[in-house]
């Protein structure tokens, strides 16, 4: 496989391009935010979904969520979070006004979501893995 051409892609200049994003401490400590292709770009800041999913998961109402960018005129990208409710919850502004408020107070402030479309489940693999694809391209149809 060294011979094989679609390597110059993964390797270069000594590095193999895994497509993981991560951060560096100030004692060089490197720390994994999230995939390349899950790391949404808005307003010139780079958010990791996986990050914005964890603290929407420390909220009593949330069950189960998924955030990815989807196009803004404006800031070229937002974040969007798909929230499953926990029984006894019920969808509607007010709800996604205290989530939104709540990933305020847990992570950076312009990490929250600025959408959150309430949803009965999410799409998954027969894994159980999230698929963010099948998300950003429920967006991309609206």
């Amino acid at each position: 496989y060294l011979d094989d051409a679609r390597q110059s892609q993964y390797v270069q200049h000594g590095w193999n391009l895994t497509g993981d994003a991560f951060s560096m401490d100030e004692d060089g400590y490197f720390f994994y935010q999230a995939r390349t292709d899950d790391m949404i770009v808005s307003a010139g800041y780079n958010i990791a979904g996986p990050e914005v999913e964890d603290a929407l998961l420390q909220h009593a109402a949330v069950a189960e969520c998924g955030v990815v960018g989807v196009p803004d005129e404006e800031r070229g990208q937002i974040v969007k979070a798909y929230v499953v409710l926990r029984e006894g919850h019920a969808p509607g502004d007010a709800l996604a006004r205290k989530l939104q408020d709540f990933v305020k107070r847990t992570v950076a402030p312009y990490k929250y979501p600025r959408a959150i479309e309430f949803v009965t489940a999410l799409p998954r693999t027969e894994t159980g893995k999230l698929q963010r694809f099948r998300l950003r391209q429920g967006s991309e149809k609206k």
